[in-house]
């Protein structure tokens, strides 16, 4: 697995790394503890070492699978995050964060978070800034090393990118948002600020194994947020109606390289941006988790791949998104 640095932090990973949101549950499915484990030893057995979990993540469950993990394994960087359950969307106080904190701690098992994340936490909480006064307190405290933010919108990007300290950030990043690339990418390149990809694959639209009769359990944000009934419709499908993703990347797919997957293809297309530090995916089996893994190999797309996904997106993909972009 390549390596690189995650911004300024001095701390370096493998590109690839696993996203907890769905790892033993969470996408429909009730927590499993085991398979957790399976897909988190496949992972490390690849040559993941960054863990991106959330404190709301099964309820804490994800932290606590992932702390079981860690006193296997102690080489591995693990970043979660505080800010949405209980205390959003107007419950932001010193004390709040703290306990957060502190229970984040707990369940890992750990005795300070590697890299704690503001988690697409109100425009307004970021712009007022007292959040961040209270993360540099937790720093210098010794209760976590690093902090960032994960934001939905570019907008959220640039105003975290304007706090001292700020060592990472999360947004959705795929050939299906590319809004980025103007103006938030290289920002954070010029501040040191590390880029961490979640949804690189659409909520799996980009893997080109769906199709518009394709059906996800209930509990699946899949099915139950498709139209941005309970969040940010962005994180469902990158913001796109689930037919019209369906049918964009059946046409994505005519672009993928001889002898690439689409995934493979989709996950080498953000890698192949040097503002990104680390590409996050999900996954729900170690066999996926080692397909992921196998795109830090591959070699970079070709300037003309990389020119027709650009015109691609502007002419057929940007005016089909929706929501907070």
């Amino acid at each position: 697995m390549q390596l690189r640095k995650l911004g300024r932090s001095g701390v370096e990973i493998p590109e690839i790394g696993l996203g907890c949101w769905q790892l033993g549950g969470g996408w429909g499915n009730s927590w499993d503890n085991d398979i957790a484990q399976k897909i988190l030893e496949s992972a490390y057995r690849a040559g993941v070492r960054f863990i991106d979990t959330a404190d709301v993540y099964g309820e804490g469950a994800s932290e606590l699978s992932v702390g079981e993990f860690l006193r296997r394994h102690d080489d591995v960087t693990v970043a979660t995050k505080l800010g949405r359950g209980a205390i959003y969307p107007n419950g932001y106080t010193r004390d709040a964060v703290r306990s957060a904190t502190l229970r984040s701690i707990e369940r890992l098992g750990v005795s300070r978070l590697d890299l704690t994340q503001l988690h697409c936490v109100p425009l307004a909480v970021l712009r007022e800034g007292k959040i961040f006064d209270w993360l540099r307190e937790l720093r210098d405290e010794g209760l976590i090393s690093h902090f960032g933010a994960s934001v939905e919108t570019v907008e959220e990007g640039l105003v975290c990118l304007e706090q001292q300290g700020l060592t990472s950030l999360q947004i959705i990043f795929n050939i299906f948002r590319q809004k980025p690339l103007q103006e938030l990418l290289p920002c954070a390149q010029e501040k040191g600020v590390g880029i961490i990809v979640r949804l690189p694959l659409a909520s799996g639209l980009l893997s080109g194994k769906m199709t518009r009769d394709t059906v996800f359990r209930a509990g699946d944000h899949r099915h139950f947020n498709r139209d941005g009934q309970q969040f940010n419709v962005g994180e469902t499908f990158a913001g796109i109606e689930f037919a019209t993703g369906v049918s964009l990347a059946e046409q994505v797919a005519a672009h993928v390289p001889e002898g690439m997957a689409m995934a493979q293809m989709a996950l080498r297309w953000i890698l192949d941006h040097d503002a990104v530090s680390v590409i996050i995916p999900g996954a729900s089996s170690p066999s996926q988790v080692e397909a992921n893994c196998s795109a830090s190999q591959l070699p970079a797309l070709s300037s003309e791949v990389h020119r027709e996904l650009a015109d691609f997106y502007r002419e057929r993909i940007h005016a089909a998104i929706r929501g907070p972009y």
